[in-house]
């Protein structure tokens, strides 16, 4: 059999289409490589022994994918990684999945995921936290951890994930692979079980801009199930692959390079900068001056949306219900031993900012700063045509080193929460490794729908590096026991 392992998942793809390869090969490949090393790493909650049924044909036909345990897929579970959601089955297949079905796409497993997408490291989710393939004493970064990690340890070809304020592109980051936040409304929300509703967005996780380009090109478009969908043409993304780049100008803003930011990320961006330089793209400083409110704003914002969202699951209609005597009763036993910690506080602060005495001093104000946090960037897209910032501060911390304290926690997110209040277009690349040989990420930020200007600055930088080809050392881990 050919070594799968080295081939990107439109290289799979072909290989199926021309007999080198069949799709029963190519799904029993991933799967043992699933067995022998998931164990290590915790990146799925379900692998598939009957998948669902596809067709159709694509660029990406017959290539298995994974999805985040958040988007529904008819007659499967879906839990959000909450215990509050367990023996829950989806009834419905999310938009997303009807699209990856018809362009024959094989769905093979469930990924590990950060309580209904709350955190930025995978440790609160109800299966245990995934670890990070490139260290096991460390974060795969999150919401999306398994999917990032799934990807990077070359357990998938290619996953989907969720990104609410960074919760594709900071795992990434963290995991060293490509993570692609789409403008929102541009994917179809509709089966996605929801945290912020004007926040969330599904994009993919891939190994490179290629196969982003074709995912992008199956999950994108409008969809009268979503009401928020954009009603906007279909665009070929592939088509913006390995384009010139002469003449672009990219905005490097100096909130995003300040304190807090480690040396190491520093320079990794640096050398970004000088490869687009070499390559024809010019760079101008720029000024986002209301960076330092977007932590604050999207944590308001957020936790108020997670709110209203979350009252659904009360043990009536939904999974876990507890023994009680009155309703009130079955209300608080259910939520108190479904729900964890953060999930909690998140709650707990969304119900506050939306209280009577309080909502103008809060959600209201907090909507006020979103908007001028969006007047920001459209100033700077005046004369930039996309803007370069780190993904996170710092590459994968340790196990447990940040989540006592949220605060800290929640800064993880800090370079990636504006491009969601703003509802634009990101990716995270990998661009290089620190001394502990983790990996570090860059992200690109376009205005509102110019998705293809991220796939053809980010494919010309994959053409010139091969940071994104690196693999994890699992086998390290096997030998170590």
């Amino acid at each position: 059999m050919l070594d799968v392992i080295n081939l990107s998942g439109a290289e799979i793809a072909e290989k199926i289409s021309s007999k080198a390869l069949t799709k029963e090969e190519t799904a029993s490949f991933f799967k043992k490589r699933i067995e022998q090393f998931d164990q290590l790493l915790n990146c799925f909650v379900d692998v598939f022994e009957e998948y669902p049924k596809s067709c159709g044909d694509s660029p990406l036909s017959g290539v298995p994918i994974a999805i985040k345990d958040n988007i529904c897929i008819k007659g499967k579970p879906a839990t959000c990684s909450s215990k509050i959601l367990s023996g829950h089955k989806a009834v419905y297949d999310a938009t997303v999945i009807t699209r990856l079905k018809q362009a024959g796409l094989l769905i093979l497993a469930r990924t590990n995921m950060d309580e209904f997408a709350f955190g930025s490291s995978t440790e609160t989710s109800c299966y245990g936290p995934t670890r990070n393939p490139w260290d096991r004493s460390r974060v795969a970064g999150g919401s999306s951890g398994g999917s990032a990690a799934a990807v990077a340890a070359r357990l998938v070809p290619f996953a989907l994930g969720s990104d609410t304020g960074g919760s594709i592109r900071q795992p990434s980051s963290l995991c060293g692979v490509v993570g692609f936040k789409p403008t929102y409304g541009r994917v179809s929300r509709y089966g996605l079980i929801a945290f912020g509703s004007s926040l969330d967005q599904i994009g993919p996780i891939t190994l490179n801009f290629e196969d982003c380009a074709y995912l992008l090109n199956i999950i994108c478009g409008s969809d009268p199930k979503d009401c928020t969908s954009l009603i906007t043409e279909n665009i070929d993304y592939a088509k913006s692959l390995h384009q010139e780049c002469k003449g672009l100008t990219i905005g490097l803003p100096k909130e995003y390079f300040g304190q807090g930011l480690d040396s190491q990320v520093k320079d990794s961006l640096e050398e970004v900068r000088s490869l687009f330089q070499r390559k024809g793209v010019s760079f101008k400083d720029i000024s986002l001056p209301h960076t330092e409110y977007a932590v604050a704003t999207y944590y308001i914002i957020g936790s108020s949306e997670a709110s209203s969202n979350l009252q659904r699951f009360d043990g009536i209609r939904y999974g876990l219900r507890s023994g009680c005597s009155d309703l009130k009763e079955l209300y608080f036993k259910s939520r108190q031993a479904g729900l964890g910690d953060e999930a909690k506080r998140r709650i707990f602060l969304g119900t506050y900012s939306l209280s009577s005495g309080y909502y103008d001093a809060y959600y209201l104000k907090a909507l006020k700063v979103r908007r001028l946090i969006n007047d920001d960037f459209q100033k700077a897209f005046k004369e930039v045509d996309a803007i370069l910032t780190p993904t996170a501060p710092t590459a994968a911390f340790k196990l447990g080193e940040k989540i006592q304290d949220p605060l800290s926690m929640y800064l993880s997110d800090i370079y990636t929460i504006s491009a969601n209040l703003a509802g634009l277009p990101a990716v995270s690349f990998p661009c290089g490794f620190t001394k502990e040989d983790l990996p570090i990420g860059a992200q690109l930020i376009a205005k509102s729908c110019d998705e293809s200007t991220l796939i053809k600055l980010g494919s010309l930088y994959q053409d010139n590096t091969d940071f994104h080809k690196k693999m994890p050392p699992l086998e390290k881990y096997i030998k170590n026991g």
